[in-house]
């Protein structure tokens, strides 16, 4: 028996809180929020005002603020989920914003090895190209995958089987569960995009659905509560599990 797996906790309790805010695309916040990935991160950010000092650089991952959101354009309804350690509050967002009131909602669950639970998200499934061999020193630049098979891959290798570490050899971290690659639904999103403070922002978008099933129920609450991937300040990462 693998010793890491054998020390490894068979349960884990995941507890954090759900804000889903039904939003009418057609007023000015929200269409602005639509618009510029850094709006919307201010959308987001303001039901959590007071929790840590202003300007501090980490205040959403003290706080655990993760987002996810989907529009209707035909019925111009944008549903925007809030993940947070801490109760937002909404009231900064104008009423007339509003198609129905927020709703607040306390996650308290018990994941177990070998239960199957089913998963929507959507990331910034990325890779580092490496500098040029002229630049000495220089980071890789970090692009997006643009289908839906390279999107896969990049999820496939964050799978974790029985008796994996959480970490793989090459650095990339895993999820805490597996899945059969072959069921997973891949959707290429738009790319959104900021150009505020003189430092443009692209971000590349996929949503990924399917089944999972649990093998590091630790692992798992961990990727949960911190999110997936890169681009996590502008909705990409958050893990919804049913």
């Amino acid at each position: 028996m693998n010793s890491a797996n054998s020390t490894r906790a068979s349960t884990a309790r995941f507890v954090t809180t759900h804000s889903v805010l039904s939003l009418d695309a057609r007023h000015p916040l929200v269409a602005k929020s639509l618009v510029d990935a850094q709006e919307m991160h201010r959308t987001v950010m303001s039901g959590f005002r007071g929790w840590v000092q202003d300007g501090d650089a980490d205040a959403r991952s003290q706080m655990g603020v993760l987002s996810t959101w989907s529009v209707d354009l035909k019925a111009a309804a944008l549903v925007l989920v809030v993940q947070s350690r801490v109760p937002g509050d909404w009231s900064r967002i104008p009423r007339a914003a509003f198609t129905t009131a927020p709703e607040v909602i306390t996650v308290d669950r018990t994941f177990k090895a070998g239960e199957v639970v089913s998963f929507r998200t959507v990331v910034n499934p990325t890779r580092s190209r490496p500098a040029r061999p002229t630049e000495e020193k220089a980071r890789g630049t970090r692009t997006a995958h643009t289908t839906p098979e390279h999107v896969k891959r990049w999820f496939v290798r964050r799978l974790q089987g029985d008796g994996e570490p959480p970490t793989a050899e090459d650095g990339v971290v895993r999820i805490g569960a597996t899945a059969d690659a072959d069921a997973l639904g891949i959707r290429m999103l738009p790319t959104v995009s900021s150009g505020h403070r003189g430092k443009p922002v692209r971000i590349g978008r996929a949503e990924i659905r399917g089944s999972l099933t649990v093998t590091d129920p630790e692992t798992l609450v961990g990727v949960l509560a911190g999110g997936l991937g890169h681009a996590r300040a502008y909705s990409c990462g958050l893990v919804l599990t049913r």
